[in-house]
């Protein structure tokens, strides 16, 4: 072979190696131009278990956040649910103020009766205006009183920064949210295994009463796109531009983002994304002590049908570390010697602490694991006569 084949020959091999390379080499520049720092207005993320924050800018300033209101109307939904004043199976008719509803929808008509469930699906994963109205009208007879309880109830989750005007996240004059308070709210939303149900819907057909059909999508694309995440929230509008809060599961670990404001949907769900990957490259959680496991301490029950019961701690304990770490975490417990009958099972008996290098980290109700009656004049008696017996029983 000449000088010159040679040479050309070894120019065409690395231009084709050069080719094979170029998706990875553009793969690598399109992940580092995703700076979590430099997009959107504000952004949060947070470790459900713990409450820790892993990062936070501009988390408390007001801003709009378009239809991530909605967070705040699926949760009050669930939440009369969960209290009996409605039910999944109830009758919703449409009212002419929700079918004509603009912006997402889901085309209902007024006078049409459907499920509250399947309204509430269409609100989680295609975020329908006209849905989030009817919803409203039927929990609380009205739009402005179901506002209400929203501010209400925003007010007991300590949302400061938050002001809500409607239901749906349409624009509105002072109605503001912050980053730190869409994560708050969403917490209490995914607390309702109903929601995981409807937030892993990702195409479907929406049936009408008439036999019309809606096709609904996921507008969260990250419910498909990212390992690990189940559920989350879409927002645009002009002003708001493009939001998201979502959550994402990987090894026991579940996290919360946010981002406000991007400039188009690929960035803010590169910006999320880029958020879910710091946490679960960085951090992890250990579970402790989980909920419903009997704990070793005992206490003694006074004038109880028996002399003690078993404890467990209401909610699971558990430890949030950095991929590096070593500290030394542990439990402790605040437990009375005794205490008096008679005693429901779930009723709080004292706390647990978690304790890491010296220092309280959190603390969770330890509760009673069943009931345990006060003893009567039969019990008293029969106590006499195996003490008189002899018996061990």
């Amino acid at each position: 072979m000449t000088r010159k084949k040679c040479l050309i020959c070894i120019f065409a091999t690395a231009f084709a190696m050069l080719l094979f390379a170029m998706p990875a080499l553009g793969a690598g520049i399109a992940q580092a131009a995703t700076d979590i720092k430099a997009v959107g207005k504000a952004a949060y993320l947070v470790d459900c278990a713990t409450g820790t924050v892993m990062y936070s800018r501009n988390e408390n300033e007001r801003l709009p956040i378009a239809s991530m209101v909605k967070i705040m109307t699926a949760t009050l939904t669930l939440e009369a649910v969960e209290k009996g004043e409605v039910s999944l199976d109830d009758d919703v008719t449409v009212s002419e103020e929700a079918a004509s509803m603009g912006g997402s929808q889901v085309f209902l008509q007024t006078g049409d009766v459907h499920k509250l469930d399947d309204l509430l699906k269409t609100v989680i994963v295609a975020s329908a205006n006209d849905s989030c109205v009817a919803l409203a009208e039927h929990i609380a007879g009205s739009v402005s009183a179901f506002v209400a309880r929203m501010n209400e109830r925003a007010a007991q989750l300590g949302m400061s920064n938050t002001r809500f005007k409607n239901c749906t996240g349409l624009p509105a004059p002072e109605s503001y949210s912050c980053a730190k308070d869409a994560a708050t709210m969403f917490a209490q939303l995914i607390r309702h295994k109903r929601y995981f149900d409807h937030a892993s819907v990702w195409l479907e057909d929406y049936l009408h009463p008439d036999g019309r059909k809606t096709t609904i999508t996921n507008t969260n694309k990250l419910v498909r796109f990212y390992n690990g995440c189940d559920g989350g929230k879409t927002g645009f509008t002009s002003e708001a531009k493009f939001c998201l809060t979502a959550t994402a599961k990987r090894n026991g670990m579940r996290v919360i983002a946010v981002l406000i404001g991007a400039d188009s949907s690929k960035e803010r769900n590169a910006a999320v994304s880029a958020m879910f990957d710091y946490a679960f490259a960085n951090f992890g959680n250990d579970v402790l002590l989980k909920a419903g496991s009997e704990i070793d301490n005992c206490v003694e029950v006074v004038g109880g049908k028996t002399r003690s019961m078993r404890l467990t701690v209401a909610e699971d304990i558990t430890a949030f570390r950095s991929a590096a770490e070593s500290a030394d975490y542990r439990i402790k417990f605040e437990l009375p010697s005794r205490i008096k009958a008679p005693v429901k099972a779930g009723g709080e008996v004292g706390k647990a602490y978690l304790v890491k290098n010296g220092e309280i980290l959190l603390e969770k109700p330890v509760v009673a694991m069943e009931d345990v009656a006060r003893r009567n004049l039969f019990d008293a008696i029969g106590e006499i006569g195996r003490h008189w017996t002899g018996s061990k029983d």
